[in-house]
């Protein structure tokens, strides 16, 4: 029988990307696989970087079919590996299985949250494995953001424990992904400082109970800084910014924080050893250390959650994922400010408005509004 439908298209082709909707057709599923009718399906900065990362907004063409974009000539080596490849987008989704293989028909009928790529379309044949059961009164738009950033966050607190460490320093903390995470640290009692870029940004977090808010544009912003990382005893941070100098002053207020507790003096600074994790790019600019300043034990690398999750092995990711379904609806929450339909995905307009990535702002995309 199979199925077909509408699938979003990212393509790179002589210097230029190209975004279209194609259609598809979706064969019928294996014994171990399903074909889930798309409900929901949230736009993250990951997919941003798949769909338009490396092209030049300002270049912005409507064609037949969809739009396109000069890659700028610096960047056009970051996406030869892409070169003629039609990809789809989307990392994560959720939706109600049309399709059963033998093997999991108890799955027929039922709404599913599920991650692997592609779900930017109307439907999506995935293996059940890659699939979990919603709870019955969770709806598609509950379970759509339900791996990305719920386990993103999983992650950090992981590799906090594993690390030794005991509290926690978050930039652009008042994301969907940093609101999750101040309420897993505050379940868990897990000291955290956030750091934001506004008021209205730090007032998010205060309403869910933070303590440690810090806005990274006041005047005062590294005492304030260096303060709450002495109060909390912070030794790993995680940074969605990514350029610029602020994992550096991360590090320096840590450092500070640790000689001001040392009874010895040390030319090559304390001996306690400070983490900053890169796992953004909201700021492209390049990454700043002023690595003087903050003495000898530390280390700057990035964090990425599929390669965290193999890493972490299996029964870590069994034992993070049966968490955020218990807590579906309260800790890993996500909060949509705008739902798009599929076609709308390639108005201009609207692209702009998802391309920002504001805090604050999430959309979510619905296939059904539009096919």
């Amino acid at each position: 029988m199979g199925f077909e439908g509408r699938e979003l298209r990212s393509t790179v082709q002589d210097g230029r990307l190209r975004l279209s909707l194609e259609t598809v057709r979706i064969d019928d599923p294996a014994d171990d696989e399903i074909v889930v009718r798309v409900e929901a399906a949230p736009i993250n900065p990951s997919d941003i970087g798949l769909l338009i990362g490396p092209a030049d907004l300002q270049s912005l063409r409507e064609e037949a079919g969809g739009l396109s974009f000069d890659i700028p000539q610096a960047r056009l080596g970051s996406v030869a590996g892409r070169a003629g490849q039609s990809m789809a987008v989307g990392n994560e989704g959720a939706g109600t299985v049309v399709a059963a293989g033998k093997a999991v028909a108890h799955l027929q009928g039922r709404r599913v949250g599920m991650i692997g790529g592609a779900m930017y379309a109307d439907y999506r044949r995935i293996r059940a494995a890659d699939a979990v059961p919603l709870p019955e009164d969770a709806t598609a738009a509950d379970g759509a953001a339900m791996f990305v950033n719920p386990l993103t966050a999983l992650g950090f607190v992981e590799t906090a424990r594993q690390g030794g460490h005991k509290a926690i320093v978050h930039t652009a903390a008042a994301s969907n992904l940093g609101q999750m995470l101040q309420r897993i640290c505050l379940a868990d009692g897990i000291p955290l400082v956030n750091i934001v870029r506004s008021e209205e940004q730090a007032e998010i977090l205060r309403r869910i109970g933070a303590t440690h808010v810090l806005n990274s544009k006041d005047k005062d912003f590294a005492e304030n800084l260096a303060s709450a990382v002495e109060q909390t005893g912070a030794t790993i941070a995680f940074d969605a910014i990514g350029g610029g100098t602020l994992g550096s002053d991360i590090l320096r207020a840590m450092e500070r924080a640790s000689v001001k507790a040392s009874a010895e003096f040390s030319r090559y600074g304390s001996t306690v050893f400070k983490e900053l994790y890169i796992y953004g790019a909201l700021d492209m600019s390049p990454t700043t250390l002023d690595r003087m300043a903050f003495g000898f034990q530390w280390s700057v690398s990035g964090w990425l959650l599929f390669p965290f999750l193999q890493k972490a092995g299996p029964e870590v990711a069994a034992r993070l994922r049966a968490r955020v379904v218990e807590e579906l609806k309260t800790t890993f929450a996500s909060h949509y400010t705008r739902v798009i339909g599929l076609a709308e995905a390639l108005d201009p307009d609207v692209l702009r408005a998802y391309e920002r990535k504001a805090t604050g702002e999430k959309f979510l995309i619905d296939p059904t509004r539009d096919s």
